[in-house]
């Protein structure tokens, strides 16, 4: 990790202009280039001060999300490893309830396999057989990607201060059991009204992603953070995100894992 260069006052600023944009649904220019001098460390500090302003205000941290795990947006964004932001408690839906397209700023979609841990993951030194010790079972998802940055014009810094461009999740409700199946095999086919916008496998999550949950439970473990028993982690998309439009309903259907649907209101009235 890279040393801070930003001082305390200018990373609270930057929270600040972050948590404003979550409240106003106006998306700010990329930190990346209103604070020039922004390190990595910055970007992780100026996403836990936001983290920690909402759990005082009442939200509560239920698990991880890691993002840039294909070797696509790596390349991208010029990294050679991902990043990881919070899950709140706010962020879960019902599969098949409304969710308020107006919530988020300019939300994408992308399918996933989620894992439910059955007890604590602290790093680092965290081993693959420690990690699947550590699952209690998988779900197929649908992750709500978002970001308060103008038109997703993001750099590194600017997706890990905006807490890895986390929105919400979807988790289906059919739970399997991790040795029933080969995530690095499990293929997904994602659908929008219907149609199909995207294809992929486990194998795209950094190999597998059994993997990515190593490396975050290695990663937040040097912060002094443990992966509580009962959290949820999101490894990464196995395709490409799509973008959402008001009514849109995606289903995504996992080999051996079943399948888990997001349905999309137009406006907040528009849910019970």
């Amino acid at each position: 990790m890279t040393a801070a260069a930003l001082d305390a006052s200018t990373r609270a600023e930057a929270a600040r202009l972050l948590l404003d944009a979550y409240g106003t649904r106006q998306p700010i220019a990329p930190l990346t280039s209103t604070y020039d001098a922004m390190t990595l460390e910055d970007a992780y500090a100026i996403q836990l001060l936001q983290i920690e302003e909402l759990v005082r205000s009442g939200r509560t941290v239920k698990g991880h999300k890691v993002g840039l795990t294909s070797g696509a947006m790596q390349r991208l964004l010029g990294v050679h490893e991902p990043d990881y932001g919070h899950l709140l408690d706010d962020f879960f839906y019902l599969e098949h309830q409304p969710i308020p397209v107006d919530r988020f700023v300019q939300p994408r979609i992308e399918p996933e396999v989620a894992f439910v841990l059955n007890r604590p993951l602290r790093g680092p030194g965290v081993t693959v057989p420690e990690a699947i010790a550590a699952v209690d079972f998988v779900l197929p998802a649908l992750e709500i990607v978002d970001s308060r940055i103008a038109d997703w014009k993001i750099a590194l810094g600017d997706t890990i201060a905006d807490n890895a461009s986390s929105g919400a999740v979807v988790l289906g409700s059919t739970p399997t059991n991790l040795g029933e199946v080969d995530l690095r095999l499990a293929g997904a086919v994602m659908t929008r009204n219907g149609a199909v916008v995207g294809t992929g496998a486990g194998g795209a999550v950094l190999g597998s992603p059994l993997t990515s949950l190593v490396w975050l439970a290695n990663t937040v473990g040097a912060r002094g953070v443990t992966l509580e028993a009962g959290h949820v982690v999101l490894p990464g998309s196995v395709c490409a995100m799509v973008a959402v439009a008001p009514g849109d309903t995606f289903t995504a259907t996992f080999a051996s894992l079943g399948s888990v649907t997001a349905r999309f209101a137009g406006h907040r009235e528009d849910t019970p």
